[in-house]
């Protein structure tokens, strides 16, 4: 048994193997492996005993849930008309422009992954956005060089 197996089994355990234990499966596995591949859907949907089609369907419906691989910090940024109306798009155009990313994309060397997402629930200090589970809020692109600068810094770039 490999360890996608083994961990789809003991986490199927963990939480039963009903349909309501679909979705903490799911983040479970994505905690873990930092995205749901093809493999661990058809896994979880043997183990649960639900259609492919069921996992595949949920996994894909949650902006949350990714199903290919991200770099290590994900960039969500909100793309609700709050959000838009008071700069977004300058946020946008600024982290595209120091990441050398467009939407959608990660990085060449895996480290950032830039998206965007529903309501981060952060309307009344728009623009915001999400670094993995770190909120971001007042937006401006001086703020988001900022910030970007202080992630790279963790890695050890300049």
């Amino acid at each position: 048994m490999d360890s996608i197996q083994s961990l789809i089994k003991s986490l199927a355990n963990e939480y039963g193997r009903k349909r309501e234990s679909l979705l903490p499966i799911m983040q479970a596995v994505v905690d873990r492996e930092k995205f749901l591949s093809e493999y661990s859907m058809v896994e979880i949907a043997r183990e649960i005993d639900v259609p492919a089609a069921e996992v595949f369907g949920t996994a894909t419906f949650y902006s949350f849930i990714e199903t290919k691989p991200t770099g290590r910090y994900i960039i969500r940024i909100c793309k609700t008309i709050t959000c838009a109306m008071k700069g977004k798009n300058q946020v946008l155009f600024a982290i595209q422009d120091m990441l050398k990313i467009k939407l959608g994309e990660t990085t060449p060397d895996k480290r950032f992954s830039l998206l965007e997402t529903n309501c981060l629930g952060w309307c009344h200090k728009a623009p915001a956005m999400l670094i993995n589970n770190e909120i971001y809020t007042e937006l401006t692109p001086e703020k988001i060089r900022e910030i970007l600068t202080n992630y790279m810094k963790k890695n050890g770039e300049n």
